[in-house]
């Protein structure tokens, strides 16, 4: 039920991008320029100012042109919306989707109609008004009113030419049809190089054509593959020449006005392959004599406020990324290297400006006290999780104070669990590049207590973070995350029946109730199953300056403080502190404050594409690393069951690919998304979800980074049969033909 709210009436102007946006979610019916003026007390004075807003939100997708709410009703959308597009369909016309869903599930599919004849063709990342006719269930049929993109579309591909014509093949697997390349538009593109294509106007009916403008290397070289993600992701790469020139002129920074705190033995841990340092830690029993057997704490942190300051060239550019992108065998910084691997880096034995936070713990490990400072540091060592965890191993204290790091993180660590946080054991993939940048190896991350040690002082830091900001009244970037919904938690309860498995009544599930679901699998055949739908019942966590609360770490408030040199978020709240404790130059400025509904919404846009491009990095490289094993039978586990087919990962290499249900034995397949299996009527196999079962690999497309299984169960002496044939499919009681 939406949340009322009283009228607000502006002071001198205009109401915020976020308030506009929360009365056009909330209010009931149409909203249009009119009902906007009068909830907000708006004068003719306004209406021009008021006029631009909701084009610049038009324009984000946020609203429809002339201020119309996005959704007609739950479910359903309006007879026109934005929308945007993702792909193309197997006959070249355009796919989109709804811009900013916030329905259940996933959002439905519009099939664009082809633009009429002489116009270019709608290309993906394009953003267009779109009127809207439903033609079943999820599925809109959708023409273009206006274009919203600045720019048009652009289309990622390798040039393939040939003698029946040349054609551009999309990398984005979501495109199903290549574009045709007419004579003299390939700008002197060679067989297989990963080009960037325009669509040219359009003939109407058919695959549409396009001019190749970039040619970007050949899809065969060493590390290509990122290089396709990154246009893919549309993440930016190249800094201004005003920023780049700010990065030149850092120095460092002097000890007038910081607290010295170079004689203390701060150390930095990170991974092997980590590319910035911007966290130091120390650790040391408390000596005051009233807190016997607790710690005393300190985390310093690179003061990359110090250098990036609001409004400045290197400010707009760290905002535009929003946070910094890391792949196998690059890193696309927020920052340019003169910071994030120079003056923000924490670099042993050389002096470098920090915010630091003191912090007092019990035995216990619940925190007793804390006190914020902006220093100048000096790291004792780099050290990698491996060697510490090594050294305590061995009781080795490195001459270093380990040993009082590992005895807080023990109390800290008693702390979490007695506070009852979710604690997901999934394991993570690591794909090793060999110096030719071919996939050496792929092997699961490796989850030490060095790891562990690192996280927990960072959580206690990004408390103490908010709980300062509160103190001193300053606005506040939290990060949050809300409890699971209702219907997600209903269909957990019903997924959890099958294991006798019960949660508490009602939604005000507590994270340590998960958790207690967790430890009683764990070891189990069940583990890894329970482990993946708990994930997929959680809702995604984000950046508000509305206070919800963090339900996985059971936290009332929490802050990201630790990785201004990666993270946009953290950058903020540094100048909050510094602004809160008069702390100098850096501070959060006024206008900045104004704008952080709409700066928390766009970093967390960034930090979710960031993490699929991430993921669709390692997918394609799994794909190149695969593209030789045609043929080849795996053993694997089922990590996705849909109505078209099933998801399965390969054990050991952590590959993923689709089992569409064509291949699967000629039956009438049931699809049940409760209980997440894929059920055959006549031959009574049943697929469930992390059920082990045997594969063969019958396609690999390094191009999309797709791979395509057939499953062996249920056919045996012979390969799965040719996906001609269109098995039936029951979801929710209805019969589908494919």
């Amino acid at each position: 039920m939406p949340r009322k709210r009283r009228p607000e009436t502006p002071s001198g102007g205009l109401p915020g991008r976020d308030e506009i946006r929360r009365f056009i979610r909330d209010a009931p019916g149409r909203v249009g320029k009119r009902e906007i003026s009068r909830h907000f007390g708006l004068g003719p004075e306004h209406r021009v100012a008021l006029r631009a807003l909701l084009k610049e939100l038009a324009g984000d997708g946020h609203v429809a042109p002339a201020g119309h709410r996005r959704f007609a009703a739950p479910g359903r959308l309006p007879d026109a919306m934005v929308v945007q597009v993702t792909g193309t369909d197997p006959d070249g016309d355009a796919v989109a989707r709804p811009v900013g869903w916030e329905g259940e599930g996933p959002p439905p599919t519009v099939f664009m109609a082809p633009e009429p004849r002489g116009r270019p063709a709608l290309a993906p990342g394009e953003r267009v008004l779109a009127r809207l006719r439903p033609i079943g269930a999820g599925k809109y049929e959708g023409r273009t009113l206006k274009r919203l993109s600045e720019a048009p579309g652009r289309i990622l591909g390798v040039y393939r030419p040939g003698p029946g014509g040349d054609r551009l093949v999309p990398t984005d697997k979501r495109a199903k049809a290549e574009w045709v390349i007419p004579p003299g538009e390939a700008d002197g593109a060679e067989a297989g190089e990963i080009v960037l294509a325009a669509p040219l106007p359009s003939t109407g009916y058919g695959l549409k054509q396009a001019r190749i403008v970039e040619r970007l290397g050949n899809m065969g070289d060493a590390r290509s593959v990122s290089l396709v993600v990154i246009h893919t992701h549309d993440i930016p790469t190249v800094f201004t020449d005003a920023a780049l020139q700010e990065a030149q002129r850092a120095r460092g920074v002097a000890v007038q006005g910081r607290t010295d705190l170079r004689q203390l033995p701060l150390v930095t841990i990170d991974g092997e392959d980590a590319r910035d340092f911007d966290d130091a830690v120390y650790a040391e029993p408390d000596a005051s004599g009233t807190n016997p057997g607790g710690f005393r704490l300190y985390v310093a942190i690179a003061d990359v406020s110090h250098y990036v300051r609001p409004g400045s060239a290197l400010d707009r550019a760290s905002w535009t990324r929003g946070n910094s992108c890391y792949f196998p065998d690059r890193v696309v910084p927020m920052l340019p290297e003169a910071l994030s691997n120079g003056w923000c880096s924490l670099r042993p034995d050389e002096d470098r400006g920090c915010l630091f936070v003191e912090m007092t713990i019990g035995a216990d490990g619940r925190k007793l006290a804390h006190r914020f400072g902006r220093g100048l540091m000096r790291s004792a060592a780099r050290l990698t999780y491996e060697q510490v965890q090594a050294a305590e191993d061995r009781g080795d204290g490195l001459d270093l104070p380990l040993p009082a790091l590992y005895a807080a993180f023990r109390a800290l660590l008693a702390a979490r669990n007695a506070r009852g946080t979710l604690d997901l054991d999934l394991p993570e993939r690591k794909v090793v590049l060999d110096d030719e940048g071919r996939v050496a190896a792929v092997a699961p991350r490796p989850r030490l207590d060095s790891h562990r040690l690192i996280e927990e002082f960072m959580v206690l830091a990004n408390v103490c973070a908010a709980e300062e900001l509160e103190r001193l009244r300053q606005p506040c970037v939290y990060r949050v995350h809300a409890p699971p919904s209702e219907e997600k938690l209903e269909n957990l309860r019903m997924f959890l029946r099958g294991f006798d498995i019960s949660l508490p009544p009602g939604n005000q599930i507590h994270p340590r109730d998960l958790d207690r679901v967790l430890k009683q699998v764990a070891g189990t055949e069940e583990a890894i199953l329970v482990n993946e739908v708990v994930l997929r019942s959680q809702m995604q966590a984000a950046y508000d300056i509305e206070n919800i609360g963090h339900f996985g770490l059971a936290l009332s408030r929490y802050a990201h403080f630790t990785s201004p040199i990666r993270r946009y978020a953290d950058l903020l709240v540094h100048r909050a502190l510094i602004a809160g404790l008069r702390l100098g130059a850096g501070a959060l400025a006024e206008e900045e404050v104004s704008r952080l509904p709409d700066t928390c919404e766009h970093i967390t846009a960034t930090e979710r594409r960031a993490a699929l491009a991430e993921r669709d990095a390692i997918d394609r490289y799994l794909a190149v690393f695969m593209a030789d094993k045609v043929g080849s039978s795996f053993a694997a586990r089922i990590s996705g069951v849909t109505r078209f087919g099933l998801f399965v990962t390969v054990a050991g290499s952590g590959a993923s690919g689709l089992v569409p249900v064509s291949t699967l034995p000629d039956d009438f397949w049931m699809h049940d998304e409760a209980s997440q299996t894929l059920s055959g009527r006549r031959t009574r196999l049943t697929f469930r979800l992390a059920q082990e079962v045997e594969v063969r690999l019958a396609e690999a497309s390094p191009v999309t980074g797709g791979l395509v299984f057939h499953i062996m169960q249920g056919i045996p002496g012979r390969p799965p049969r040719a996906a001609s044939g269109a098995p039936r499919v029951q979801v929710r009681g209805r019969s589908r033909q494919r």
